[in-house]
């Protein structure tokens, strides 16, 4: 089945914002039919989300207050790319920072794209293996308790709502395939 070009070219980019974390763009586009159309996005560097399992089964997790959302969330440990950073650097870093733990085995597991219509941001997924507590030392700003749940406990968490972040939903998903051996994870990172 042949399929149409969708395809937009930009014509113009502008940065409207530009913090420390992103960058808002407004670009004019030519639509496939030769119109103008404006598209208006967030330019992020990308980040890494570790699933990190310990030898016990449990899960490594987080529990933060994410201000935009006015509330507390329990997530996966996950952090942002630096400029120049390899994305497996970026999730030990993170995994060490957050939770004090180090991993002996690294698997890459996919990227996913969490808002593709705004954002061209996209996390790296981890699964973590082979744990031992380090401590941790995070960020000056950032407060979070580290909690160790079961999958079936996840599983509850994201059926109820409480669970919401979008990254770490996939990831509870994505952790379920591989526990019930109908995916099977990638190689072993050094």
């Amino acid at each position: 089945m042949k399929q149409a070009d969708l395809t937009e070219t930009e014509v113009a980019s502008e940065t409207v914002f530009q913090g420390k974390l992103l960058r808002v763009k407004r670009d004019t586009v030519s639509l496939h039919d030769g119109k103008a159309a404006t598209r208006e996005y967030i330019e992020h560097n990308g980040a890494v989300m570790i699933i990190p399992v310990l030898d016990t089964g449990e899960l490594v997790m987080e529990r933060q207050y994410r201000y935009v959302m006015r509330r507390h969330c329990i997530e996966f440990p996950a952090g942002k790319i630096d400029p120049g950073e390899e994305p497996l650097a970026t999730g030990r870093r993170e995994l060490l920072e957050e939770t004090g733990y180090v991993a002996r085995d690294w698997t890459y597991l996919a990227t996913i794209h969490p808002t593709v219509a705004y954002s061209t941001e996209r996390i790296l997924v981890y699964l973590a293996r082979g744990l031992e507590h380090r401590g941790s030392n995070p960020d000056e700003g950032e407060f979070l308790e580290v909690l160790k749940l079961l999958p079936e406990a996840l599983l509850e968490l994201v059926r109820t709502g409480e669970i919401s972040d979008v990254k770490t939903v996939i990831g509870v998903f994505w952790l379920e395939k591989l526990l019930r051996g109908e995916w099977a994870a990638g190689p072993v990172l050094p």
